[in-house]
């Protein structure tokens, strides 16, 4: 006798009128993958994920066309493929070509930022949109990759018992079973209850050759890593487990900034005290917030904060592209 969840697949398959393979092939054709990005993933390549909103929301043209040429570069040289994901004209593209990064880097601040939530408004209105990491986790999850780079995540926000102004990165996290490399939590948020939300959704949370979770523009936030990893291969092992054993939460290897960079810390640590309450004063919420915070912390630090943002950026693109190729040679 059939077990009841085989059986209520293939009721559902049926209502649909498709097999699970035309499903998902039918996923994919809503989405542009670049020729570069589609070799690799059917050879079994290294590919890592990139999000958009650094680019077109964290820092000016023409400064952020040459941050993101110089990751894309920095993935190639370790010998993977870089994804960079966003929506041109309502067009999911999974890796953009130059001509496209260009694009979404002139147009900065008018494109959509783009969470998980806004992907069918922006796909159905023909906008352009930006991909935050949780857009990012969805589209890198359609088409099987398993390595995603970025800045830092969202998190949960300070004074979020009275907002309950809690980052959808967190829950998207939860749900995809993807690694995600960043430099732990933007340091604006609230990272002990970032931490305990990460651990409700049953995120895999490790610290790299560190058994201190890093506060994003500082080495250390005062908080004990529930894990530590201590290389590339370290890393892959662990994601090779969470796929093999099917599990739907995803992972988050936290990366420490460079030690040289680090030191300016507790400069942008008092900017962004007083930008939380400039915030506050102005009523900027939602996901205002942080675009707003990051820019006048950046003021206030005179550059310092995106001169250390863009270094670890790039460190977390070094980490990650070794990472997904010790995982391409153990599949």
């Amino acid at each position: 006798m059939a077990s009841s969840s085989s059986s209520l697949s293939r009721i559902s398959t049926l209502q649909n009128h498709i097999s699970p393979l035309e499903a998902h092939n039918k996923l994919r054709s809503l989405v542009k993958i670049s020729p570069q990005v589609s070799e690799a993933i059917s050879n079994g390549r290294a590919v890592v994920a990139l999000e958009s909103t650094i680019i077109s929301h964290g820092m000016p043209y023409p400064q952020n066309l040459q941050t993101a040429k110089e990751v894309e570069s920095i993935v190639r040289e370790n010998g993977a493929v870089p994804a960079t994901i966003a929506i041109l004209n309502g067009v999911p593209c999974i890796g953009l070509n130059e001509e496209e990064l260009e694009r979404l880097a002139s147009l900065g601040k008018s494109v959509q930022k783009t969470a998980g939530r806004d992907i069918p408004h922006v796909v159905a209105t023909r906008a352009n949109g930006a991909t935050t990491v949780s857009a990012t986790l969805f589209f890198a999850s359609m088409v099987g990759i398993q390595v995603f780079v970025t800045g830092g995540i969202g998190g949960v926000h300070r004074h979020a018992n009275h907002t309950m102004d809690i980052s959808s990165d967190l829950t998207a996290l939860g749900r995809t079973p993807i690694a995600v490399i960043s430099a732990g939590v933007k340091s604006i948020l609230d990272i002990p209850k970032t931490l305990e939300y990460l651990e409700t959704q049953e995120v895999y949370v490790a610290a790299y050759k560190s058994d201190e979770f890093p506060a994003f523009f500082t080495e250390k936030s005062g908080c004990k890593a529930p894990s530590r990893v201590d290389s590339p291969e370290d890393c892959a092992r662990v994601i090779d487990a969470n796929m093999k054993l099917n599990r739907k939460a995803g992972i988050l290897f936290a990366v420490p900034i460079p030690k040289q960079h680090s030191a300016a810390g507790n400069l942008i640590e008092s900017a962004t005290q007083r930008a939380l309450t400039e915030a506050r004063e102005q009523n900027v919420t939602g996901n205002a917030e942080t675009p707003f915070l990051l820019a006048r912390v950046n003021e206030l630090t005179g550059g310092t904060s995106l001169a250390a943002n863009i270094a670890l950026v790039k460190n977390n693109a070094l980490i990650g592209s070794q990472i997904a190729v010790a995982l391409s040679q153990l599949m």
